[in-house]
């Protein structure tokens, strides 16, 4: 009897995750003085090219689809763009990146969309209006009958695959912490991070954009990954700054003491926002003395970003 031709290789032995991220404790006198211990849960590291919560959200999107043309959603200044491009790259299937903004599509790319072109993806850019509705039938399929037999992965890759995939983020971390936070922009990760923690954990999102629609999208996305709610969660909503990609002078002189205390490069649109909310909530009594603490580290700084994005 002959065996079975091999399947296709899987993602991570193509490319190499490294994983479980590294969990480093830190001492950092804004949360000692409180009695609480603050971990950085390392998923920066993961990859060079698909860092974070990038790869723990696109594995089970790329897997499905199986080689088939990627098209995604996404800003100008768009980390999900740029790691689904850097993966198409490095996996040899092509991308198709749907921008928010008709006006950039006539203007000199930006590091960001130049790295996205470089890597082989396509660029379409549609008007804000038309963004909006980007998961409408009538745009999605103006869309596929543009760019034909192509797998559609939502803005942030946030769907029932991602916050399937982060869940492995909560279980590196089971019994390790008491607390796991981390950014949210489309809620995925934490869906997907509070599913796989064990009874007795907690995660805490962070939305770093406004308008109070997070809630709603993480039961969604738990509803469609695991039949319902799944895990002990909650939102702190303070600390968006303005909105997504905006910061401030405060924000800004944080995320530089912290990096200079702790030699770490601090990401400015998700990660200096988690850590000013945590030090914060520390500071207002809202961990209990002893208390273990994660901060997931999503992402690695974008310096054209950050110079772009401070509020006047």
């Amino acid at each position: 009897m002959t065996s079975p031709p091999p399947g296709p290789p899987r993602l991570d032995a193509l490319l190499r995750p490294r994983l479980p991220s590294p969990l480093q404790e830190v001492q950092d006198e804004g949360f000692a003085r409180h009695g609480v211990r603050l971990f950085l849960k390392r998923d920066d590291l993961i990859h060079p090219d698909l860092p974070g919560n990038k790869w723990r959200k696109l594995a089970l999107n790329l897997e499905a689809a199986a080689g088939r043309t990627v098209l995604t959603f996404g800003g100008a200044y768009s980390n999900h763009l740029r790691a689904t491009a850097a993966a198409g790259r490095l996996l040899g299937f092509g991308t198709v990146g749907v921008v928010r903004g008709d006006e950039l599509a006539h203007r000199p790319l930006n590091p960001s969309l130049a790295r996205c072109a470089a890597d082989g993806m396509r660029l379409h850019f549609v008007d804000r209006t038309t963004y909006r509705a980007k998961a409408s039938p009538e745009v999605l399929a103006g869309l596929l009958s543009r760019f034909g037999d192509v797998e559609v992965i939502p803005e942030g890759g946030s769907n029932a695959l991602a916050a399937q995939g982060c869940t492995a983020l909560g279980r590196e971390l089971a019994g390790e912490v008491d607390v796991a936070a981390v950014a949210c922009g489309t809620g995925g990760t934490l869906a997907g991070l509070a599913a796989g923690l064990d009874p007795g954990q907690r995660a805490l999102g962070v939305p770093v954009v406004g308008g109070g629609f997070l809630a709603g999208e993480v039961a969604r996305l738990q509803r469609e990954a695991f039949g319902g709610p799944a895990g002990n969660w909650s939102l702190e909503e303070r600390f968006t700054f303005g909105g997504y990609a905006r910061t401030t002078p405060e924000l800004a002189a944080f995320a530089d003491g912290f990096e200079d205390r702790h030699g770490l490069p601090v990401e400015r649109v998700y990660v200096a926002k988690l850590l000013f909310a945590l030090t914060a909530l520390a500071g207002e009594g809202a961990f209990a003395p002893g208390t273990r603490l994660a901060a997931v580290i999503t992402g690695t700084p974008d310096a054209p970003l950050q110079e772009s994005s401070v509020s006047r």
